[in-house]
C-alpha cells in the first residue's frame, strides 16, 4: 500500500497528498534511510550522482530521476542526505537544483552543514515558497539501517507536524525550534564531543598499553568506571581493538564537522580550546590516512606516536 502524508494547501488547511517522497543523495547514510521509507510504504523518487547508489532502491520500485530538479517536480517533500555544505547549496539552490522543480514545497536536509549554510539555504528557498526543514542526524550507518538515529529538527511548527511521520522512520526526533540552523548547532556540538571522546580514549589506551595493561582489559575497566564514553563503549570494541578501523564514518567528514563547529563557535564568541585540539588531531589523521579513511584511524595516529598497538 502506498503511504499518504499530510500537507497544507494554499489556504493553510491540511490535505492528504499522494505519498511520493523525493530523496537526493542515497549513499552510505541516505541509502538506508531511503530504504526505510520504502519499507514504510512510501513511493520514492531518487537521485544520486553515483548511479550505483540508487540501484538497490530502483530495484525495489523507486523511480530514478535525472536531477534534483526532476525529483522536486515529482514529489511534494524532498529529503537530501549530502556530504558537504557546498554540495547542499548546489543541490538546493543550483540551476538544476531542488529550487528549479515545480512541485516540492518542503526540503528536509538531513546533512550536516552548520547553521550558517542552513540559514543561507532557507533564505534562498523562500522566493519559491519552499520551506527548509533543518534535520541533521546522528547515529551512523548502523543507526540509519536500524532506524535508531537521533534526528535534530528545526523548522516552523506547522511544517514539523507535517514531516514528523516521515522522520520518525529514522529514529528519535528532537525539535530544537523554528529558526533554521538551531538543529545544525546541536548536531555540531554532538559531533565535536564524539570526536573528542575518540581522541582522549586513544591517548589513554595508548598510555595504558605502553605501561603494560592489556587494551581490552583497560577498555573494560573504563566502561565500568567514570571514564566510559561513546568511544570506549562502541568505537573501540567495534573498530579499534579488532584492528579493522571500519566504524563507518570517514575522517574527512568528521574533520569537516569539527572544523565547522569550531568556526561557528568562535564566530559566536564561544572559546573552543579543547575543540581546536580535536580539530588539529583530525587534520593530522586526515593528512596521514586520507579523507576516505575511517575516523577511528585517530587511534592509528596514537599507535604510531606511542609505538604500540591497541588490540584485544
Amino acid at each position: 500500500m502506498t503511504r499518504a502524508f499530510a500537507s497544507c494547501d494554499a489556504t493553510g488547511s491540511k490535505t492528504m497528498a499522494e505519498g511520493t517522497i523525493g530523496f537526493v543523495g542515497t549513499g552510505r547514510m541516505g541509502g538506508p534511510m531511503a530504504g526505510r521509507l520504502l519499507d514504510a510504504g512510501y513511493s520514492l523518487s531518487v537521485y544520486d550522482t553515483q548511479s550505483e547508489a540508487t540501484k538497490a532502491l530502483v530495484a525495489r520500485g523507486a523511480r530514478l530521476a535525472k536531477s534534483p530538479a526532476e525529483v522536486a517536480s515529482t514529489a511534494d517533500i524532498v529529503l537530501a542526505s549530502l556530504p558537504t555544505p557546498d554540495i547542499v547549496k548546489a543541490v538546493a539552490l543550483g540551476p538544476d537544483g531542488i529550487i528549479a522543480g515545480n512541485r516540492a514545497s518542503i526540503l528536509i536536509d538531513l546533512s550536516t552543514t552548520g547553521p550558517g549554510a542552513a540559514r543561507l539555504v532557507a533564505e534562498g528557498l523562500k522566493p519559491r515558497n519552499l520551506t527548509l526543514v533543518d534535520a541533521p542526524v546522528s547515529g551512523g550507518i548502523k543507526g540509519a539501517v536500524n532506524g535508531t538515529l537521533a534526528v535534530m529538527v528545526s523548522c516552523p511548527k506547522a511544517t514539523y507536524e507535517t514531516v514528523q511521520p516521515i522522520l520518525k522512520n529514522f529514529g528519535k526526533l528532537f525539535y530544537t525550534g523554528d529558526k533554521p540552523g538551531t538543529a545544525q548547532t546541536a548536531k555540531l556540538a554532538n559531533n565535536l564531543m564524539a570526536a573528542a571522546a575518540l581522541v582522549i580514549t586513544s591517548e589513554a589506551v595508548a598510555m595504558g598499553v605502553k605501561g603494560g595493561v592489556d587494551a581490552r582489559v583497560l577498555i573494560d575497566i573504563i566502561n565500568a568506571s567514570s571514564g566510559r564514553n561513546s568511544a570506549s563503549e562502541d568505537k573501540f570494541p567495534r573498530a579499534v581493538l579488532p584492528g579493522t578501523f571500519d566504524f563507518g564514518f570517514t575522517t574527512g567528514l568528521s574533520y569537516k564537522d569539527v572544523r565547522l563547529c569550531v568556526d561557528e563557535a568562535e564566530a559566536m564568541g564561544v572559546p573552543m580550546v579543547c575543540g581546536s585540539v580535536v580539530r588539529q588531531m583530525l587534520a593530522i589523521t586526515n593528512a596521514r590516512f586520507g579523507a576516505s579513511s575511517d575516523f577511528t584511524s585517530i587511534a592509528k595516529v596514537l599507535e604510531e606516536w606511542a609505538g604500540v598497538e591497541m588490540r584485544g
